[in-house]
């Protein structure tokens, strides 16, 4: 079962895929969130065979949504309209800050913030069958 994370972005959208094993996330491609990212992402989604799509959730220094969110759920809601695959939400706090520290500032940093959400993600469903 493959996964696509989503870092979404008012200009920008970061993608990622899983790989098979659901062990290793990567990112994919950066994005622009114009009236063609949903058809854009449904193509990616066949093409890379994705079962489920995971999107960071993100939350302010409180743990509160942060302004983003508002246009993010709103993209949740039309992508939900387009796709038949589970959508799921994952905490992400400042994840293309921490790619730009492991990686230096590039153009693929939107999809790697993407890689992070959709690993931490896969990481805690990991730890929830072993520990299950």
């Amino acid at each position: 079962m493959k996964y696509l994370g989503i870092d979404y972005g008012i200009k920008r959208v970061g993608i990622a895929v899983s790989d098979e094993d659901n062990k290793v996330a990567f990112p994919l491609d950066v994005l622009s969130n114009d009236k063609r990212l949903i058809q854009r992402i449904k193509q990616i989604c066949a093409k890379e065979k994705i079962e489920s799509i995971v999107l960071g959730e993100s939350k302010d220094f409180g743990g509160e949504n942060n302004s983003i969110m508002k246009d993010a759920k709103e993209f949740c809601r039309l992508l939900k309209k387009s796709v038949t695959l589970p959508l799921h939400w994952e905490p992400e706090f400042y994840t293309s800050a921490e790619a730009e520290r492991l990686q230096g500032k590039h153009g693929m940093l939107d999809a790697s913030a993407a890689a992070i959400i959709l690993k931490s993600y896969l990481d805690k469903k990991k730890n929830k069958v072993r520990n299950a």
